[in-house]
């Protein structure tokens, strides 16, 4: 029989997969000695199956029955007694973390009955019809998939009756008004009664659960978090602790650290009175947790010991859940926490000096795309501005863009290019297709652990929480505060960092971490506030360790796509250890496209020799002017790749100039001109350019053109190394998938290298003697092709070093056409998982991936020695950059905005 059910007892932290986050994190502590409440975990095994089956695997049942029958031993509660009853929280709990993208139900186990002897034994009779209350409103909306305003509302409305403000100031009359409407919702709504058994709460709650994984919102979640979608939740069953039994008691969540910013200390939100829904859900404004110390020293103190010793025991940031009962504190969850980026490097570099962490580890605390969303700019604090007002500081960064007030909306903006702010009373897991689609999100209520932050942070979205003053109308969709009002449209800015709220676009500057990154230490701390409350010093001081020891321990190389001057001084700048990439085509772009229409266009040898005499010395003091910027660094040059059709005129706009001057009846040398250019134009189309005639097989067709580019290498190489430089150019020869066709323009360049060379009195491929001056010009390839890739054993033998054009080796691979297929196909198969993420964006592993390390691996064995990089996009993808360190490569080639990321990867792959 297979085992499905685990008490609390027998797992541990380790066991994610099994028993999910929360589950295995239970067990953990209940392994530690924490007071964690009794209770069992139905694994992600019996989820999989049900969702498999649709219908619970045949003896679920049975092992839940021995489960709960143990636990009701264990408390000396019976489930759903009516005297002293036994009531349970039902919980989600996937192997990764989802925050309210899934299901809970609080306490299941209250009927009619049962709550008249839960009001007797706890003394307190608006307890237990709260709770009830409580457990209607989840189940209706959880379970039987009522709308939830159907009973928000009317919890309004009755607070409004009353003339009172909060839930907590309904007196029991109108808590047990609110139980008979919501029983009458249910039937209303779902067409049956309330279920009175316990048992069957249960057993519904549990289906609820693991129905839970495949709703949109956590599907959606799942594909933005490339999480698989096959994983199943488990269902977490605990014995319920109340924390809205009066104000000793609460209900709460904590952080051993600042999320936000990542400063040492406890963190975290306390609501008396409540429970855990309440803080999570963002409804009431919190307390802090020095208001708990006031409220009960006790309980405070425990706390703080809990905290240290999870923080020790996880050697991490840990965010706690917890319930404080008539003074006694209970441990409801705990998991690693999510912060932001800036929490993230600071907290790293913390816990190294605490001697919590190696160096190494730190590394992995950290990653490319943290860096990146940090050398995002951010709010000029120099400029004037009209501070609407503060809130919590819940998610860094700098975001502008139009109030929207409502999910759809911000999506249905944000597709037609607008820049939009989610702004909200308090977000809910539906609206996460508004967050996703906003630049940032503001809400009125909540704190640091509410809905919004929580999801906020996770995804490296910019979020101020808790901005109480504002007084948001989402059906009006607008914003007062005082004379102030912001309509749907208006432009708003938020500062994630400092929680500031802006009317209208505030300008942003350079973030001290980019100006760090491409400018020193030095710089970055000259321009910083020392007594910035965002920590602006240390987090500078952090990246800057480990950035620098990713730059120790790394392996692989880290090169940059650069085509000018300026481009490869930035790259440089930014930590780039040479050019791997630089795209010819693009210096033919402008003036000089007249000079490549010459070359398609010549009628004899001459003709061409001329037009390419013409371009020689353009292309020289182009190569000259990158060999400088990247002096003593390797430089990759690829010789022309595009079709030459890209250089002419629009094939359909040149038939209809023609046939419309023609129609005039017009004459002369202009028509004469445009005839001769559209039969070239005629004669050069390709119905699939992409495939035809462009890189390898223009050097072959088109007569002394790679022979120019050549050339013009050559003798830019050597004039440099006379005037005392250290020019280390490499030819590499685009879309190769034959080593016939490497062999052939090899043997040309190398004829020319050898004539350049001669004429200069340059050593080539030797050592220079005494006052002499010598260059090494090697010659390789791109494998972008999957016949290439699957006869690189040949391949090498012509080659001196392969680079992998992933771009088009996807594109070649897949059969997709990368303009075509983005927009529409693609969109469609995200959201039916036939991919996780594009694979122009990640490097598809077993597909692409695979034809590199065929290539890697026949590649080395013909030849050894060969130098293996990779120049497509993925070269600056965190997860590719570990796939390639995986298969052997010896660098990578990136924009240069990417560099950083892709050397911060480069370390963690090496010490992962």
């Amino acid at each position: 029989m297979t085992k499905y059910v685990y008490d609390f007892t027998e797992g541990d932290k380790d066991q994610k997969a099994l028993l999910g986050g929360k589950g295995a994190n239970l067990a953990e502590m209940t392994k530690l000695g924490l007071p964690v409440p009794p209770g069992f975990t139905i694994s992600t095994d019996a989820c999989r199956e049900f969702l498999s089956l649709g219908a619970e695997p045949g003896d679920l049942r049975v092992q839940v029955t021995m489960a709960l029958r143990h636990l009701e031993d264990k408390t000396g509660r019976r489930l759903g007694d009516r005297h002293d009853p036994l009531l349970v929280s039902v919980r989600s709990g996937a192997q990764f973390s989802m925050p309210g993208m899934m299901e809970t139900v609080l306490n299941v186990g209250l009927n009619d009955a049962s709550v008249k002897g839960m009001a007797e034994e706890s003394g307190d009779e608006r307890f237990a019809w709260d709770s009830y209350r409580r457990l209607l409103q989840m189940f209706g909306k959880t379970v039987l998939d009522i709308p939830g305003e159907v009973f928000s509302d009317a919890l309004e409305k009755a607070k409004a009756t009353r003339g009172v403000a909060s839930d907590l100031e309904l007196d029991v009359d109108a808590l047990k008004g609110l139980v008979t409407e919501f029983k009458g919702f249910i039937v209303e709504h779902s067409g049956v009664d309330f279920p009175q058994h316990p048992r069957e709460q249960l057993d519904m709650a549990i289906r609820a659960v693991f129905n839970s994984w495949n709703t949109e919102r956590a599907r959606l979640y799942r594909r933005r978090e490339r999480i698989s979608q096959d994983l199943g939740t488990a269902v977490n069953i605990c014995t319920m602790v109340f924390g809205n039994l009066g104000e000793t008691s609460g209900t709460g969540v904590a952080f051993t650290r600042d999320p936000a910013s990542g400063k040492s200390g406890a963190y975290g939100d306390y609501l008396p009175n409540a429970q855990g829904e309440d803080v999570v859900a963002g409804i009431r404004n919190t307390l802090s947790l020095d208001d708990l110390k006031r409220l009960d020293a006790d309980s405070h103190k425990q706390l703080l010991r809990v905290m240290r010793k999870l923080e020790t025991h996880y050697r991490d940031l840990c965010d706690i859940e917890f319930t404080i009962e008539r003074g006694k504190l209970w441990m409801l969850q705990t998991r690693v926490g999510k912060r932001t980026p800036a929490a993230a490097f600071r907290i790293a570099s913390q816990l190294v000096d605490e001697n919590l962490i190696t160096m190494d580890e730190a590394l992995t605390r950290v990653s490319g795309a943290q860096l990146a969303l940090l050398m995002f700019p951010q709010f000029d604090r120099h400029v004037e501005r009209e501070l609407l007002t503060k809130g919590m500081a819940a998610s860094p960064g700098a975001a502008v863009g139009k109030a929207v007030f409502d999910s759809p909306t911000a999506q249905e903006w944000a597709a037609r290019g607008e820049r939009v702010v989610l702004v909200r009373r308090e977000t809910n897991p539906d609206d996460l297709g508004g967050m996703i689609a906003a630049q940032g999100i503001l809400t009125a209520r909540g704190g640091k652990t509410s809905h919004a932050a929580v999801v906020a942070r996770g995804m490296g979205k910019t979020c101020v929480c808790g901005a109480e003053k504002l007084d948001i109308d989402v059906v009006a969709k607008r914003i007062t505060l005082g004379a102030t009002v912001i309509n749907e449209g208006d432009e708003i800015s938020i500062d994630g960092t400092t929680g500031e709220v802006f009317a209208g676009a505030m300008p942003v500057v350079p973030s001290p971490v980019a100006t760090y990154i491409e400018n020193g230490l030095e710089a970055a701390l000259a321009g910083a506030d020392t007594d910035d409350d965002a920590g602006t010093v240390d987090l500078v001081k952090a990246v800057d360790r480990l950035l620098s020891h990713a730059d120790n321990v790394r392996r692989l190389a880290v090169r940059a796509n650069a085509d000018t001057q300026e481009d490869a001084a930035r790259a440089r700048s930014l930590g780039a250890q040479g050019i791997g990439l630089c795209r010819t085509e693009h210096m033919f772009l402008g003036d000089r496209r007249s000079l490549i229409e010459r070359v398609i266009l010549a009628e004899s040898g001459q003709e061409r020799d001329d037009a390419l005499a013409a371009l020689l010395p353009l292309q020289r003091d182009d190569f000259r002017e990158l060999l400088l910027a990247m002096d003593g660094l390797p430089v990759t040059i690829r010789l022309l790749d595009p079709p030459l059709h890209e250089f002419l005129a629009d094939r359909t706009e040149l038939s209809v100039k023609v046939a419309v001057a023609e129609a005039k009846g017009e004459s002369g040398a202009q028509l004469d001109a445009d005839r001769k250019l559209l039969r070239a134009v005629e004669r050069m189309h390709e119905s699939n350019p992409m495939l035809g005639l462009r890189g390898v097989r223009l050097g072959l067709i088109v007569p002394g053109l790679f022979g120019l580019q050549v050339r013009a290498v050559a003798e830019a190489a050597c004039d440099l190394a006379l005037e005392g430089h250290d020019p280390k150019v490499e030819i590499m020869v685009p879309l190769v998938g034959s080593v016939r066709e490497l062999h052939i323009i090899r043997d040309e360049a190398e004829a020319i290298l050898a004539e350049v060379a001669g004429d200069r009195g340059v050593v080539l491929d030797g050592v220079a003697p005494r006052g002499g001056h010598a260059i090494t010009v090697p010659i390789g390839t791109m494998v972008e092709l999957p016949r290439a890739a699957l006869t690189a054993h040949r391949i090498a033998d012509a080659a001196d070093f392969f680079s992998f054009g992933t771009n088009d080796l996807t594109q070649t691979t897949w059969g997709f056409s990368r303009d075509d297929v983005e927009a529409e196909v693609f969109v469609k198969y995200l959201e039916k998982g036939v991919f996780t993420i594009s694979p122009f964006e990640t490097i598809d592993a077993d597909g692409v991936g695979r034809l590199v390390e065929i290539a890697v691996k026949e590649g080395r064995a013909t030849k050894p020695g060969i130098k293996l990089g990779v120049c497509g996009e993925h070269g600056g993808d965190p997860e590719s950059i570990h796939f390639f360190h995986n298969a052997g490569l010896d660098y990578v080639s990136c924009s240069p905005f990417r560099v950083p990321v892709a050397r911060l990867e480069a370390g963690r792959a090496a010490v992962l």
